[in-house]
């Protein structure tokens, strides 16, 4: 039985980042990385963007080169799942059985691809988009498809239409709800980024449910709405969001259920424990302290490095400002703060000339800003955001007088 001083399961951005930030901490213990891909860590957020579009070769997104983890020496474990973990015995235990010692693990799972129930959910030619495998399945059948249905309106779904349309595809995307990025943006934000879509040819559809997906020989063919209409397709992209996986740590009786419960330091209720990314459920400070998954590169990256500190002596509570980015087209949106649960949200600029800003208030103060194209907003927003700076509306609209003026 192998035995580190720290089992890191997952090798995504947090995991990843974790192990990084221990040696850059002078940590000199054991390290050990373990990913259920084939892989080195990379980056994801490309996958529906640049990787997808071909626009950059798989080594351009890995995190670091294969010679980094030698150097450091971080024991890399590969296409290995783990199915089971023993908090008493301090062990994760693999699929194919394999038993492995930590003196302290830290949990960077991430989620996988949330599915759809209907009937034909399985079929070849239905895709997520969350690991490079998925991405490549997809681009093997690109030759073949001429028409493809995305189903979610968020971010994946968005990128992934934009970067179909711009292969020359028919693309149909499909929102339950009533605008896109409802869960996320501003009707303003939304209203923009479905026009943007309807110019660049995408046939975007809101409130539209599917009743299942059709097929012929075991591929899906179309889509069959809830009002009869079908779709036909040769290839279905799913963008329904994620599903933490948590399974082993809520079986050894970790605090949880949309997540894994931590506190500022990023410590489960298991000894020796953490849980860091898309996986961690924690109170935030930009939530009005409501627990959250945030599901992001930086808060993946920065709770990577509170528990470094922790695990080196210099312990920190996780007290980040959120933020994301997207690109669609020529179009660069950046978010900083969560906009969730705002009362007003002020426009700042004009979305015909493809460069605005909205800021979010929530009882007079800014809590959060959606920038398009306005990188100065952003860059100077973010003091906002921190200081939950009180700014009359009118003046936050004035987008002649520069962010950093109202600080």
């Amino acid at each position: 039985m192998q035995r580190f001083d720290v089992v890191i399961v997952g090798a995504g951005h947090a995991g990843a980042q974790a192990a990084i930030a221990l040696r850059q901490r002078k940590f000199e213990g054991t390290i050990a990385l373990i990913g259920d891909e084939p892989e080195l860590p990379y980056e994801r957020p490309p996958l529906s963007k640049e990787y997808l579009a071909r626009d950059k070769p798989f080594e351009r997104i890995l995190l670091r080169p294969a010679a980094f983890w030698t150097d450091k020496q971080v024991t890399m474990l590969p296409n290995t799942r783990i199915d089971a973990v023993d908090p008493t015995a301090h062990q994760v235990t693999s699929a194919n059985g394999e038993t492995i010692e930590y003196g302290t693990l830290i949990w960077a799972t991430g989620g996988s691809p949330r599915r759809l129930t209907c009937t034909g959910h399985d079929l070849i030619g239905v895709h997520g988009v969350r690991t490079r495998a998925d991405v490549d399945r997809l681009m093997d059948e690109l030759p073949a498809t001429e028409r493809v249905v995305v189903i979610g309106g968020g971010y994946i779904g968005l990128e992934a239409a934009a970067v179909l349309t711009k292969l020359g595809k028919h693309v149909t995307l499909l929102e339950a709800l009533p605008r896109v990025l409802a869960r996320v943006a501003g009707e303003p934000l939304s209203r923009f980024y479905e026009a943007e879509h309807r110019a660049h040819g995408v046939d975007v559809r809101l409130e539209a449910a599917v009743d299942c997906i059709l097929e012929a020989d075991g591929r899906a063919t179309g889509v069959r709405l809830a009002d009869g209409e079908v779709l036909a397709c040769q290839m279905v992209i799913v963008g329904i969001g994620i599903v933490p996986a948590v399974a082993p740590l809520l079986d050894a009786g970790a605090a949880g259920g949309n997540g894994i419960a931590v506190d500022a330091s990023c410590r489960t209720t298991l000894a020796d424990v953490f849980a860091i990314g898309d996986c961690a459920l924690h109170a935030n400070g930009y939530a009005d302290g409501a627990e959250i998954r945030l599901e992001s590169v930086q808060n993946a990256n920065d709770q990577a490095n509170t528990v470094a500190k922790a695990l080196t002596g210099a312990e920190e509570a996780y007290d980040a400002v959120p933020w994301f980015w997207s690109n669609q087209y020529d179009l660069k949106l950046q978010t900083v703060g969560l906009s969730t649960g705002h009362d007003q949200a002020i426009l700042r600029g004009d979305p015909a000339t493809r460069s605005f800003s909205l800021v979010y208030l929530k009882g007079g103060r800014v809590i959060a800003l959606d920038c398009v194209n306005a990188t100065k907003d952003y860059v100077q927003g973010r003091a906002l955001v921190i200081g939950r700076a009180e700014i009359a509306p009118e003046k936050l609209a004035n987008a002649a007088m520069p962010l950093k003026e109202m600080a």
